[in-house]
């Protein structure tokens, strides 16, 4: 059974970090690219990571030179280092395999607050 657990989200102050963490399980983690998405309120789901088989990482412009994307291949992990964090960060972010496919299964999410 395919899963994805996220966790490490919370309220921040703008200019703050927050560390997210995803455990997998259920798929060939090491063979799978990985993505962080996040939907904020009134809007579409986006991408705006991934960390490929191979290592490469992928990000969005909006958060080029803040987020980093990272995995552990031994603990089918990934992770989001997320700095200066801007309130248009606020989201529920998720871990999926990237890309999606269409019948895939989604965590819970974590929810990122940046707010003063």
């Amino acid at each position: 059974q395919v899963q994805f657990v996220e966790s490490g989200g919370g309220l921040v102050q703008p200019g703050g970090s927050l560390r997210l963490s995803c455990a997998t399980s259920g798929i060939i983690f090491r063979l799978s690219n990985m993505g962080w998405y996040r939907q904020a309120p009134g809007k579409q789901r986006e991408l705006v990571a991934t960390v490929r088989s191979a290592g490469s990482t992928v990000y969005v412009d909006s958060v080029k030179g803040r987020f980093t994307v990272s995995r552990d291949n031994a603990k089918s992990a990934v992770y989001l280092q997320m700095n200066s964090l801007k309130p248009e960060d606020t989201a529920v972010y998720y871990c999926n395999t990237s890309p999606v496919p269409a019948i895939a299964p989604w965590g819970q999410g974590t929810q990122v607050t940046v707010s003063s």
